[in-house]
C-alpha cells in the first residue's frame, strides 16, 4: 500500500502572492504547445506560419480557461451556479472540465481561423497533436493536489490519499490519465500527423483516442461526489461526455478517408 506524497499545492509563496503547482501545469502545457506548434509550422502542409503560432496560442488559452470553467459549471456543478451565480468567476476555488475546454478550444479555432482565412478542420488537425502534453501536465497537477482519485482497490500500487474521506487504498487514476491522455495520446497523434493525412483524420483520431481512454479510466475513477453515478451503477458524467467524442471521431475518420478514396 502506497501513501500519496504530501506535496504543498503552493509551489511559490512570496508574501500574499501564491503560485500553485496546478497553475504551473497549465503554463507548462501552453509553453509546450507553443514550442511543438512552432515545430509543426515547418511542415509544408501547415495552415499557419511560425510567427502566427503566438497569436493562435493566445486564442487557444482563452478557449481552454473560459470553456473549461464554464463546462465544469454546466456539466458538473450547475446547482451551485444557480445558488450563487458569482461562483462562476471564482476560479481560484477550483473546477475545470476537459470537455468544456474542448468546446472552448473549438470556438477559439473557428474564431482565429476566420481572422487568418484558414479552414476550421485544417487548423483543428494542426492543433490536435499539441493538446496531450497539456492534458498530461494537468493530470500531474491533479495528483499533486490529491484530487480526482480513483475507487478503492486491492492492487499492489493502490494509494492512500489524505484528501479522501477514508484511509482505503485507491487507484491513482490521475496517473492512469497522465499515461493515457498525456503520454500515449501524444505519441499516437505525433506519429500519425508526422506526414500529411486526409483533412479531419488527425482530429478524428484525437477524439476517438481521448474518448476511449477517458471512458475506460472512468471505471476506476471515483465519480464526482455531487453527481455520483448517473445510471446502471457505473455510468459517470465523464463517460456520458466522452461517448459522443468516440462516435464523432469515428465519423470524421470515415469521412476523411472516404473523400480521399474518391
Amino acid at each position: 500500500m502506497l501513501q500519496h506524497p504530501q506535496i504543498d499545492p503552493v509551489a511559490i509563496a512570496i508574501g500574499p502572492l501564491k503560485i500553485h503547482w496546478y497553475g504551473l501545469t497549465y503554463l507548462v502545457g501552453f509553453l509546450a504547445g507553443w514550442w511543438l506548434g512552432r515545430i509543426r509550422t515547418r511542415k509544408p502542409w501547415s495552415p499557419i506560419n511560425e510567427e502566427q503560432m503566438g497569436d493562435l496560442l493566445f486564442y487557444l488559452a482563452l478557449g481552454v480557461i473560459l470553456g473549461g470553467r464554464m463546462g465544469y459549471v454546466l456539466f458538473y456543478n450547475f446547482d451551485n451556479f444557480l445558488a450563487d451565480p458569482l461562483w462562476l468567476f471564482r476560479v481560484w476555488e477550483g473546477g475545470m472540465s476537459f470537455h468544456g475546454g474542448l468546446l472552448g478550444v473549438m470556438f477559439a479555432m473557428w474564431w482565429y481561423g476566420r481572422k487568418v482565412d484558414c479552414g476550421f478542420w485544417r487548423l483543428a488537425d494542426f492543433v490536435a497533436p499539441l493538446v496531450p502534453i497539456g492534458l498530461g501536465a494537468g493530470r500531474i497537477g491533479n495528483f499533486i493536489n490529491g484530487e480526482l482519485w480513483g475507487k478503492p482497490t486491492d492492487v499492489a500500487w493502490g494509494m492512500v490519499f489524505r484528501t479522501a474521506p477514508d484511509s482505503l487504498p485507491r487507484h491513482p487514476s490521475q496517473l492512469y490519465q497522465f499515461a493515457l491522455e498525456g503520454v500515449a495520446l501524444f505519441v499516437i497523434l505525433w506519429w500519425f500527423s508526422s506526414r500529411e493525412r486526409p483533412r479531419m483524420a488527425v482530429s478524428g483520431l484525437f477524439l476517438i483516442c481521448y474518448g476511449v481512454f477517458r471512458f475506460l479510466v472512468e471505471f476506476v475513477r471515483q465519480p464526482d461526489a455531487q453527481l455520483g453515478y448517473l445510471a446502471f451503477g457505473w455510468l459517470t458524467m465523464g463517460q456520458v461526455l466522452s461517448f459522443p467524442m468516440i462516435v464523432a471521431g469515428a465519423a470524421l475518420m470515415f469521412i476523411a478517408y472516404r473523400r480521399k478514396a474518391e
